[in-house]
């Protein structure tokens, strides 16, 4: 593989950490998804109502919210190596016991304990691989496998789920996650380098208190959205406004407070970074909602089965593969702009044939069109997460890759509510085959909207890569501990 000769080449350390991370990224990201096509099987094996077994999802959402603010300071604190294989033990001892919960309270408890170890293993995983690489690098190529997981997570995941509920009990949901965590223990251990602690100890505790609150609030709210009254209920706007209010209040806090906050928000000052934060929050409403369209549009309309609707999936997911790679090279020659721009218009295309189906709509068809819009999915989260670590020093990275991490969070979780509400209101009380199309079309119509925002703030992304420093960093993987940040 020959790199550009204006952009330095990838070291070959940082493609081994970068796979060594996939690995134990796979558990996390598979999880996530599989649980949620199970809901209504576990409500039925533990005889609880939906409305209970939905907090085996909420519950994990939340710990995944309240543990993301305090990665970068654990990471400064114990070191980048050593925090991700404590993560990957919790991931594993969690999901060993969520395969043996007795009852969906034990169920719900040992979610939140996966749900802290995900929290700190996904913005961790971009942080150790860009860490790896000096300024001025391709990150485009890096960013095509270390977003891999979170790419292939919400398009295999439904199948994998699919297949395991039709075939077996559903606790071996969760031993699906054990070989990837022991595979990621083991890999981590032999090639991810150590680094050390950097010796930043204190913890921000005002913004902890701020940040984390703020954050489960807004995911408390989105995910209650489903429910009769939507965004009118008390339970969805009174905590997401709150959490709009203690985010707004931690970034006036962490603003003051320069080296020491728990998040630098600082870091939006520059375009890169904020153009990038905005762009993940949009592709994640459009990423995340649709994936709560297109199952139920399979599922409802044409009356397939679970096992079919994940079936139907995969030629997504293989568009994203084919994609990934093109892409990461087109980011890192020709900049993320154009890339993004075009990943986002082949998505929202590719969404528009679902606005217009109906029940009689061929399969075969459907399953063409997925495959186009796998290719925009996997082409857009690369240049847009790439852009946002250009030219940060090594301390900052942490901090980048904790806000677009939350970015895409909080967009799927804001993307994924707007658009159940927006079934359900068209789709109302109405049974007929021909009212049930047209809720669907008005979803997919407001999901192919999203796209088309995304692209007006593409235009702000820098247009070219940034040509490489005269001296690339002399940092190796065992960095010596620098001093506290002022």
């Amino acid at each position: 593989m020959t790199a550009s000769p204006a952009i330095p080449a990838i070291p070959r350390s940082a493609v081994v950490t970068a796979l060594s991370l996939i690995v134990g990224g796979m558990a996390v990201i598979f999880d996530s998804t599989i649980v949620s096509i199970a809901l209504k099987t576990l409500a039925t094996d533990l005889d609880v109502p939906v409305g209970t077994i939905q907090w085996v999802s909420t519950a994990y959402l939340l710990a995944l919210g309240v543990t993301i603010p305090v990665v970068g300071w654990a990471q400064a604190r114990v070191g980048g190596k050593r925090l991700w294989m404590i993560a990957l033990v919790i991931f594993l001892v969690a999901s060993i016991a969520c395969s043996l919960a007795w009852n969906a309270a034990s169920l719900i408890a040992f979610r939140v304990v996966q749900g802290i170890g995900g929290g700190i293993l996904m913005p961790l995983m971009a942080t150790l691989a860009i860490q790896q690489v000096p300024r001025g690098a391709a990150f485009g190529r890096l960013m095509a496998m270390v977003s891999l997981p979170a790419a292939l997570g919400p398009i295999l995941g439904p199948t994998i789920g699919g297949i395991i509920l039709h075939w077996l009990d559903w606790r071996w949901m969760f031993w699906v996650n054990v070989p990837f965590c022991l595979l990621g223990l083991l890999l981590a251990w032999r090639f991810v380098p150590r680094d050390a602690p950097t010796g930043r100890s204190r913890l921000d505790l005002v913004g902890l208190l701020l940040a984390s609150p703020g954050i489960v609030g807004i995911l408390y709210g989105m995910s209650q959205v489903g429910a009769e009254g939507g965004f009118s209920r008390l339970d969805v706007w009174l905590p997401a406004v709150g959490g709009v209010v203690l985010l707004a209040l931690f970034a006036w806090w962490a603003g003051r407070r320069p080296g020491t906050a728990l998040i630098d928000v600082r870091l939006l000052r520059r375009r890169p970074v904020a153009s990038s934060a905005v762009v993940m929050f949009l592709s994640g409403a459009a990423l995340y909602g649709a994936m709560l369209l297109l199952p139920l549009f399979f599922q409802i309309l044409h009356g397939v089965d679970v096992l079919t609707a994940g079936l139907l999936m995969i030629p997504q997911g293989v568009g994203a593969l084919l994609s990934r790679t093109i892409a990461g090279r087109l980011t890192d020659t020709i900049g993320a702009r154009i890339v993004a721009i075009g990943g986002f218009a082949v998505m929202g295309l590719a969404t528009v044939p679902f606005a217009l189906a109906d029940a009689s709509t061929s399969l075969w068809w459907l399953m063409a069109v997925l495959l186009v819009r796998g290719l925009g999915t996997g082409a857009v989260m690369i240049p847009v997460m790439a852009v946002a670590f250009v030219g940060l020093d090594r301390d900052d990275v942490p901090h980048a890759s904790l806000i677009t991490r939350l970015a895409q969070q909080l967009g799927g979780a804001f993307g994924t509510a707007l658009l159940a509400v927006i079934l359900q209101s068209a789709i109302g009380s109405h049974t007929s085959l021909t009212d049930l199309s047209q809720g669907f079309d008005t979803a997919f119509w407001w999901a192919v909207g999203f796209t088309v925002v995304a692209i007006g703030v593409c235009v702000v992304l820098p247009s070219r890569p940034r040509p490489p420093l005269a001296e690339p960093r002399a940092e190796s993987a065992e960095v010596s501990p620098r001093p506290v940040r002022r």
